[in-house]
Protein backbone atom coordinates (compact mmCIF):
# COMPACT_ATOMS: atom_id res chain seq x y z
CA UNK A 1 0.00 0.00 0.00
CA UNK A 2 1.55 3.27 -0.91
CA UNK A 3 2.04 6.41 1.50
CA UNK A 4 -0.31 8.48 -0.50
CA UNK A 5 -2.97 5.51 0.07
CA UNK A 6 -2.45 6.09 4.12
CA UNK A 7 -2.72 9.13 3.94
CA UNK A 8 -6.03 9.15 1.58
CA UNK A 9 -7.11 6.48 4.64
CA UNK A 10 -6.14 9.01 7.36
CA UNK A 11 -8.11 11.71 5.82
CA UNK A 12 -10.88 9.88 5.57
CA UNK A 13 -11.15 9.15 9.19
CA UNK A 14 -10.04 12.93 10.57
CA UNK A 15 -11.93 14.88 12.60
CA UNK A 16 -11.40 18.47 12.06
CA UNK A 17 -12.22 19.57 15.72
CA UNK A 18 -9.25 17.20 16.71
CA UNK A 19 -6.97 18.45 14.59
CA UNK A 20 -7.30 22.17 15.48
CA UNK A 21 -6.90 21.42 19.37
CA UNK A 22 -3.78 19.32 18.79
CA UNK A 23 -2.50 21.70 16.68
CA UNK A 24 -2.36 24.20 19.97
CA UNK A 25 -0.39 21.06 21.62
CA UNK A 26 2.31 21.00 19.04
CA UNK A 27 3.91 24.06 18.29
CA UNK A 28 6.94 22.43 16.57
CA UNK A 29 4.81 20.77 13.62
CA UNK A 30 3.71 22.19 10.79
CA UNK A 31 -0.21 23.33 11.12
CA UNK A 32 -1.32 22.24 7.62
CA UNK A 33 0.54 18.71 8.61
CA UNK A 34 -1.77 17.43 11.05
CA UNK A 35 -4.60 15.86 10.06
CA UNK A 36 -6.66 15.09 12.83
CA UNK A 37 -7.01 11.47 13.50
CA UNK A 38 -7.91 10.00 16.71
CA UNK A 39 -5.04 8.01 18.31
CA UNK A 40 -7.75 4.82 18.60
CA UNK A 41 -8.47 4.88 15.23
CA UNK A 42 -4.22 5.02 14.46
CA UNK A 43 -3.39 2.25 16.89
CA UNK A 44 -6.42 -0.03 14.76
CA UNK A 45 -4.72 0.83 12.01
CA UNK A 46 -1.47 0.46 12.54
CA UNK A 47 -2.95 -3.16 14.15
CA UNK A 48 -4.64 -3.95 10.38
CA UNK A 49 -1.14 -3.04 8.67
CA UNK A 50 0.61 -5.51 10.49
CA UNK A 51 -2.13 -8.12 10.30
CA UNK A 52 -1.69 -7.55 6.68
CA UNK A 53 2.32 -7.54 6.08
CA UNK A 54 1.47 -4.08 5.15
CA UNK A 55 3.16 -2.51 8.22
CA UNK A 56 6.78 -3.09 7.60
CA UNK A 57 6.70 -1.77 4.22
CA UNK A 58 4.85 1.30 5.05
CA UNK A 59 7.74 2.09 7.55
CA UNK A 60 10.09 1.57 5.14
CA UNK A 61 8.98 4.93 3.12
CA UNK A 62 9.73 8.17 4.77
CA UNK A 63 9.66 11.25 4.89
CA UNK A 64 6.00 10.87 5.95
CA UNK A 65 3.87 14.29 4.69
CA UNK A 66 1.88 14.45 7.80
CA UNK A 67 2.23 14.11 11.42
CA UNK A 68 -0.68 11.51 11.68
CA UNK A 69 1.17 9.48 9.55
CA UNK A 70 4.41 9.70 11.62
CA UNK A 71 2.41 8.70 14.59
CA UNK A 72 1.01 5.61 12.59
CA UNK A 73 4.79 4.71 11.98
CA UNK A 74 5.66 5.00 15.57
CA UNK A 75 2.57 3.01 16.70
CA UNK A 76 3.73 0.39 14.13
CA UNK A 77 7.06 0.00 15.16
CA UNK A 78 5.69 -0.23 19.10
CA UNK A 79 3.97 -3.30 17.94
CA UNK A 80 7.09 -4.90 15.99
CA UNK A 81 7.96 -8.42 17.90
CA UNK A 82 11.64 -8.79 16.29
CA UNK A 83 14.20 -7.09 18.39
CA UNK A 84 16.89 -6.52 15.82
CA UNK A 85 14.75 -5.18 13.35
CA UNK A 86 12.55 -2.84 15.55
CA UNK A 87 15.79 -1.55 17.21
CA UNK A 88 16.98 -0.81 13.26
CA UNK A 89 13.20 0.84 12.54
CA UNK A 90 13.49 2.95 15.26
CA UNK A 91 17.48 4.24 14.63
CA UNK A 92 15.97 4.84 10.98
CA UNK A 93 13.00 6.61 11.80
CA UNK A 94 14.57 8.81 14.69
CA UNK A 95 15.84 11.93 12.90
CA UNK A 96 12.50 12.35 11.43
CA UNK A 97 10.44 13.05 14.91
CA UNK A 98 10.24 17.00 14.89
CA UNK A 99 7.59 16.64 18.04
CA UNK A 100 7.40 15.75 21.75
CA UNK A 101 3.77 14.11 20.48
CA UNK A 102 5.44 11.44 18.19
CA UNK A 103 8.43 10.60 20.13
CA UNK A 104 6.50 9.97 23.39
CA UNK A 105 4.20 8.25 21.34
CA UNK A 106 7.31 5.57 20.27
CA UNK A 107 7.05 2.70 23.24
CA UNK A 108 8.35 -0.54 21.45
CA UNK A 109 6.92 -3.37 23.63
CA UNK A 110 9.94 -5.94 22.20
CA UNK A 111 12.32 -3.14 24.34
CA UNK A 112 11.36 -4.24 27.15
CA UNK A 113 12.59 -8.05 27.16
CA UNK A 114 16.05 -6.91 25.58
CA UNK A 115 16.37 -4.10 28.13
CA UNK A 116 20.31 -5.51 29.03
CA UNK A 117 21.41 -5.49 25.04
CA UNK A 118 19.24 -1.96 24.62
CA UNK A 119 21.36 -0.07 27.54
CA UNK A 120 24.19 0.85 25.36
CA UNK A 121 21.92 1.72 22.54
CA UNK A 122 20.29 3.90 25.27
CA UNK A 123 23.14 5.78 26.65
CA UNK A 124 24.18 6.56 23.15
CA UNK A 125 20.98 8.00 21.92
CA UNK A 126 21.06 10.40 25.73
CA UNK A 127 24.23 11.49 24.15
CA UNK A 128 23.00 12.67 20.48
CA UNK A 129 23.03 15.68 19.31
CA UNK A 130 19.37 15.67 18.23
CA UNK A 131 16.61 17.14 20.39
CA UNK A 132 14.02 14.34 20.18
CA UNK A 133 16.56 11.93 19.53
CA UNK A 134 18.08 12.59 23.30
CA UNK A 135 14.70 13.25 24.96
CA UNK A 136 13.72 9.50 23.47
CA UNK A 137 16.91 8.15 25.07
CA UNK A 138 16.01 9.92 28.53
CA UNK A 139 12.52 8.32 27.99
CA UNK A 140 14.01 4.90 27.45
CA UNK A 141 16.41 5.24 30.49
CA UNK A 142 13.14 6.03 32.24
CA UNK A 143 11.04 3.12 30.88
CA UNK A 144 12.83 0.62 31.48
CA UNK A 145 15.71 0.88 33.96
CA UNK A 146 14.09 2.89 37.22
CA UNK A 147 13.38 -0.80 38.48
CA UNK A 148 16.14 -3.81 39.03
CA UNK A 149 18.22 -2.23 35.90
CA UNK A 150 18.54 0.77 38.10
CA UNK A 151 22.04 2.12 38.46
CA UNK A 152 23.19 5.38 40.42
CA UNK A 153 24.96 6.86 37.05
CA UNK A 154 21.69 6.84 35.33
CA UNK A 155 20.84 10.27 36.94
CA UNK A 156 24.01 11.58 36.17
CA UNK A 157 23.70 10.59 32.33
CA UNK A 158 20.45 12.11 32.53
CA UNK A 159 21.74 15.31 34.25
CA UNK A 160 24.74 15.61 31.91
CA UNK A 161 22.43 17.00 29.33
CA UNK A 162 23.32 21.21 28.75
CA UNK A 163 20.81 21.89 26.52
CA UNK A 164 18.16 25.02 26.02
CA UNK A 165 15.37 23.07 24.48
CA UNK A 166 12.46 22.97 26.15
CA UNK A 167 11.48 19.66 25.07
CA UNK A 168 14.61 18.02 26.46
CA UNK A 169 14.51 20.07 30.03
CA UNK A 170 10.79 19.05 30.36
CA UNK A 171 11.99 15.46 29.87
CA UNK A 172 15.08 15.48 32.32
CA UNK A 173 12.80 17.10 35.01
CA UNK A 174 10.15 13.98 34.15
CA UNK A 175 12.81 11.35 34.70
CA UNK A 176 14.10 13.02 38.05
CA UNK A 177 10.60 13.18 39.14
CA UNK A 178 9.70 9.65 38.30
CA UNK A 179 13.26 8.42 39.63
CA UNK A 180 12.27 10.06 42.84
CA UNK A 181 8.98 8.37 43.16
CA UNK A 182 10.95 4.56 42.25
CA UNK A 183 14.64 5.37 44.02
CA UNK A 184 14.18 7.74 46.11
CA UNK A 185 17.28 7.06 48.14
CA UNK A 186 19.87 7.14 45.12
CA UNK A 187 18.31 9.99 43.53
CA UNK A 188 17.09 12.53 46.02
CA UNK A 189 21.14 13.48 46.78
CA UNK A 190 20.99 14.88 43.07
CA UNK A 191 18.04 17.27 44.41
CA UNK A 192 20.21 17.78 48.16
CA UNK A 193 23.19 18.86 46.09
CA UNK A 194 22.00 20.19 42.75
CA UNK A 195 22.92 18.79 39.34
CA UNK A 196 20.24 20.23 36.97
CA UNK A 197 19.85 23.78 35.76
CA UNK A 198 18.20 25.18 38.69
CA UNK A 199 14.55 25.60 36.01
CA UNK A 200 14.73 21.93 35.13
CA UNK A 201 15.86 21.44 39.14
CA UNK A 202 12.43 23.15 40.14
CA UNK A 203 9.89 21.41 37.38
CA UNK A 204 11.64 18.27 38.76
CA UNK A 205 10.51 19.12 42.15
CA UNK A 206 7.39 20.14 41.00
CA UNK A 207 6.59 17.12 39.25
CA UNK A 208 7.28 15.18 42.32
CA UNK A 209 4.95 17.20 44.25
CA UNK A 210 2.30 16.39 42.36
CA UNK A 211 3.07 12.57 41.92
CA UNK A 212 0.75 10.36 44.19
CA UNK A 213 4.11 7.91 44.71
CA UNK A 214 5.43 10.58 46.55
CA UNK A 215 4.82 10.58 49.92
CA UNK A 216 3.20 13.52 51.90
CA UNK A 217 6.80 13.91 54.53
CA UNK A 218 9.14 13.51 50.80
CA UNK A 219 6.95 15.93 49.28
CA UNK A 220 7.01 18.53 52.55
CA UNK A 221 11.12 17.89 52.06
CA UNK A 222 11.44 18.86 48.39
CA UNK A 223 9.75 21.99 48.72
CA UNK A 224 12.21 22.82 50.71
CA UNK A 225 15.10 22.13 48.37
CA UNK A 226 13.69 24.40 45.44
CA UNK A 227 16.52 27.02 43.98
CA UNK A 228 16.86 30.18 42.59
CA UNK A 229 15.74 30.16 38.68
CA UNK A 230 15.60 31.60 35.54
CA UNK A 231 12.73 33.35 33.11
CA UNK A 232 11.56 30.03 31.76
CA UNK A 233 8.19 28.66 32.21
Amino acid sequence: MQSSSIESRLRAVADARYAEFQRKLLPTVAAESVVGVRTPVLRQMARSLMASGEGVAYIERLPHATFDENQLHVMILSLMKDYDECLNAVKRFLPYIDNWATCDQLTPKVFARHADELLPQVEEWVKSEAEYTIRFGMKMLMSHYLGERFHPDMPKLVAAVHREEYYIRMMQAWYFATALAKQWDSVVQHIETPILDPWTHNKAIQKAIESYRISTEQKDYLRTLKVGTGTQN
